[in-house]
């Protein structure tokens, strides 16, 4: 399909516009009072993002224009329609402010504000309406050229002049030449059409994308009195931007980080990569801005909740009370009007915005909120693809641990077990790499403190000051130089008690674990006991050797032996739980 540009938007025009579409007080981004300006319009000044400060589902967004002396208005255009208007701000040096109006229409009505890909597609049309046109040229001058090589005399009249044979040959050598180069053209204007088809598709399925968040548009007129040349600010906040902390955990594997001392568990750096994953689709893109991120929340409320009374009352006897509420139901029914007709649904009801991604930030550090400057200046664009940003990384010092749950896998896991490193480390996925080897994905979480055997209540590791202190724990994949064996289950019943009134089961297990490493290691073996949520159900257990924790975890039942195993050495585990029960009970057991 062609298009027929005015001459209006050709490039040579473009950036000195005919007077008639300016009025000569208004009409300009930027306009002067009503003086000798009308004789000579003032060119249009366009506003630029200089600073954003991102948060969790909003933005904080600062804008700059240039104002000329004796300013009188300055137009803010294209702004996102997710603009609250309650956190306008609008300041400037030398510049007194007044009035501030706000206006939200259709993108579509306002020509200065089409989507960032609207000119690349109106671009890229027009480039295939000309491959088009070429295609169609060379179809005709082959047709003619075909045309012109099938001539013959009709009528038997005579010609002029019969060509001569040298003629003839020259004649078919140029139509072959003008047709094999026609021929080459086409093939390439099919190629070239092909390629401009598919980035056409490319741009119009990123601009639908986006088209919910970029379909409305919001202008901010500023009414102000610029004593001099300077920059108006104005700052407001955008629902929807968001960003989250995400990681890169590299275990160092070399044989020097994990030596550790004879006789005891290795040790290791780990390399932590702080970044953050920036996404937003607020409808501006931010070009060459500085970014920074913050750990507040503004959009959260900003007084707490009061205590909600707390009532109580007897309840009536279910008779009365049954009673009392098919009275209460029949004097309702008596007493009310007619039903009204249901209300027709919204038609200009706001469309829904589409779920945002779950990006969970959270820290506590710093008084209230935490910052983080992104070094240079960084662009996001608006279509909601995702941006990862690097924050800066530290070498921590971790305990290396091998863990193990014989009765789920009979197999070991290498953990490092991580001292929370100075500064603020929200809680956020984390990728996992042996060296250069991708192990897999986690979760590093430094607040969440049930995943260390130092907070149970049963043990603690006075010796270790890592263990003691706010730590996280990484997994980097399984071990196999340590192997892990299970004995058979014995499980047996018999009658107990003088009258043999009760059953009393017998369970036992038995584990192994050799250490096939050449150096030592620190040995975590896991193990689930019955827990007994009956009074009538008792629960005896015995362990060898006795182990480190009860409730390893915080959870109650959950079995940790933990020792320090030499290279080439083996340890045993066995565990005996003996349960008593009435003996017509049935026994439920959840595993």
């Amino acid at each position: 399909m062609f298009r027929h540009a005015p001459a209006l938007f050709s490039p040579r025009l473009q950036t000195a516009a005919p007077q008639w579409l300016a009025p000569a007080c208004a009409g300009a981004l930027l306009a002067l009072g009503c003086s000798a300006a009308q004789a000579q319009p003032q060119p249009a000044a366009s506003s630029r993002i200089d600073r954003v400060t991102l948060y969790q589902g909003s933005a904080t967004v600062e804008r700059t224009l240039a104002l000329a002396a004796g300013a009188r208005e300055a137009v803010f255009s294209c702004l996102p329609a997710a603009l609250d208007p309650q956190s306008l701000q609008a300041q400037g040096d030398g510049v007194r402010v007044g009035e501030v109006r706000l206006d939200t229409s259709e993108r579509a009505l306002v020509p200065e504000c089409a989507s960032p890909q609207e000119a690349r597609i109106r671009s890229l049309e027009d480039e295939l309406a000309r491959v088009n046109a070429a295609t169609s040229a060379l179809q005709l001058s082959d047709s003619y050229l075909q045309t012109v090589a099938t001539l013959a005399p009709t009528d038997g009249k005579p010609t002029m002049g019969a060509p001569t044979p040298a003629q003839i040959q020259a004649t078919a050598e140029a139509l072959r030449r003008t047709l094999e180069g026609s021929q080459v053209r086409a093939h390439q204007l099919q190629r070239d059409k092909r390629t401009l088809e598919q980035r056409l598709r490319a741009l119009q399925q990123e601009q639908g994308r986006s088209a919910n968040a970029q379909s409305r548009v919001t202008r901010v007129r500023v009414q102000l009195a610029a004593e001099r040349a300077g920059t108006l600010r104005l700052v407001y906040q955008v629902r929807g931007p968001s960003w989250q902390s995400s990681y890169r955990a590299t275990l160092d594997d070399s044989p020097n980080s994990q030596g550790g001392k004879s006789g005891q568990g290795g040790t290791a750096s780990v390399r932590l990569e702080r970044q953050a994953t920036v996404a937003q689709s607020s409808g501006e893109d931010w070009n060459g801005v500085q970014l920074r991120l913050s750990t507040g929340a503004p959009q959260r409320s900003a007084q707490g909740q009061l205590p909600r009374p707390w009532v109580l009352d007897m309840a009536p006897p279910p008779v009365l009370q049954m009673a009392r509420g098919k009275a209460m139901a029949d004097s309702a029914e008596m007493a009310a009007p007619s039903p009204a007709p249901s209300p027709a649904p919204m038609a200009n009801a706001a469309p829904q915005e589409p779920a945002l991604p779950d990006f969970e930030v959270q820290t506590e550090e710093g008084a209230y909120a935490t910052e983080f400057a992104v070094p240079g200046r960084t662009s996001v664009p608006s279509s909601g693809e995702r941006t990862t940003l690097a924050l800066g990384s530290t070498d921590a010092p971790a305990q290396l641990l091998t863990r193990t749950t014989p009765e789920v896998e009979l197999a070991a896991y290498l953990v490092a077990r991580i001292g929370r490193p100075a500064g603020v480390w929200p809680a956020g996925p984390v990728a996992l790499l042996q060296g250069t080897r991708f192990i897999g994905n986690g979760r590093l979480d430094f607040n969440n403190n049930n995943n260390s055997s130092s907070n149970n209540s049963n043990h603690r590791n006075a010796g270790n000051a890592a263990a003691d202190a706010v730590s996280a724990e990484l997994a980097f994949g399984r071990d196999d130089k340590v192997a892990v064996h299970a004995g058979p289950v014995q499980d047996q019943r018999a009658a107990a008690g003088l009258t043999g009134s009760s059953t009393e089961r017998t369970v036992q297990s038995s584990f192994r674990v050799d250490n096939q490493h050449s150096r030592a290691i620190e040995l975590q073996v896991l193990h689930a006991a019955p827990v007994s949520r009956d009074q009538k159900i008792e629960v005896n257990s015995r362990y060898t050797p006795q182990p480190a924790s009860l409730g390893f975890g915080g959870v109650p039942g959950t079995v940790l032996w933990q020792q320090n195993l030499a290279a080439g050495a083996s340890a045993s585990f066995a565990a005996e739980h003996v349960l008593r029960f009435p003996k017509d009970a049935q026994l439920r057991e959840r595993r």
